[in-house]
């Protein structure tokens, strides 16, 4: 279980994590107007944070947010390391960065200036992989994601993912599968999904509505540098899964967590370790 740190970032400047730092008026709470990245971090290195840091940029540009001219990636990078070390988290860590939109207005902004929260958390292991045993997974069906240009975006907008882990609670599963509105295999509660028959490896087209994952990136073309095929343009049903060899989720967080269940299938994990092991030496290799 992680720890919870005693300092927040609002802006650059460190503040108790107990302390009121954000308005009543505060965008994100009244408007969902917010994106934000969830990382991974070790002592004075984000993983993967360049990709972070530009999918996050691109989603600002595509809500018309103005990027501060301090805003750089090497700032920000420096922030979150200067957190971690402010809170004495030296093992791994979560990172979660929110960029919202400034109070002022309602619906419609009165400026597109923005503000940043940098929130970290201690974890238990420094390397991707530690999980113990595999997830039992199930379908969510009752909503389903619609597909349009923010579908790809990690917005404070997350309504669909909260009642679908609730979903996933009161059935007793780790974790469930989203659909879109044509049936097909968007992405689970919290990670993109991928699944292995014949030993191709499939996952789910970005334009079905799936989150742009770092991870689900990196895996790929960590995969491809192993000489797995990898379909990344198909749409798949939850059939396909049923009728997979093995299936895995992905976050930027986690890394790569096998899945052993869904429904009445069982699955193997020979791949997911395997990609597991070449993960870690990839973030690692410092």
């Amino acid at each position: 279980m992680s720890n919870e740190a005693k300092y927040i970032s609002l802006n650059g400047n460190f503040y108790l994590a107990g302390n009121p730092v954000l308005s009543h008026k505060n965008r994100a709470f009244c408007y969902s107007d917010a994106l934000f990245e969830t990382m991974r971090a070790y002592q004075e290195k984000v993983q993967f944070f360049p990709e972070h840091y530009q999918r996050l940029s691109g989603g600002m540009d595509m809500l018309k947010m103005n990027i501060p001219v301090a805003f750089t990636q090497n700032r920000i990078h420096d922030e979150i390391t200067g957190l971690l070390k402010k809170n004495r988290i030296y093992k791994g860590a979560r990172v979660r960065l929110t960029v919202f939109r400034n109070d002022g207005g309602f619906y419609i902004p009165e400026c597109n200036d923005i503000s940043y929260l940098i929130e970290v958390s201690e974890l238990e292991n420094i390397f991707y992989g530690s999980q113990p045993k595999g997830l039992h997974i199930g379908l969510f069906d009752e909503i389903r994601k619609p597909v349009n240009i923010f579908s790809g975006l990690k917005t404070t907008n997350s309504l669909l993912f909260v009642m679908a882990g609730l979903h996933a609670k009161n059935n007793h599963w780790d974790d469930c599968v989203i659909l879109n509105d044509e049936g097909n295999i968007v992405e689970s509660v919290s990670s993109n999904i991928f699944m292995i028959r014949d030993k191709i490896i499939y996952t789910p087209k970005l334009s079905d509505g799936c989150i742009n994952g770092i991870m689900r990136c990196q895996i790929i073309n960590l995969a491809r540098s192993l000489n797995y095929e990898v379909l990344d343009d198909v749409s798949l049903q939850p059939q396909n899964l049923l009728e997979a060899d093995e299936a895995f989720l992905t976050n930027a967080v986690a890394g790569i967590t096998w899945v052993l269940g869904f429904e009445k299938r069982r699955f193997f994990h020979d791949v997911s370790a395997n990609l597991t092991v070449k993960l870690n030496e990839t973030a690692f290799n410092s």
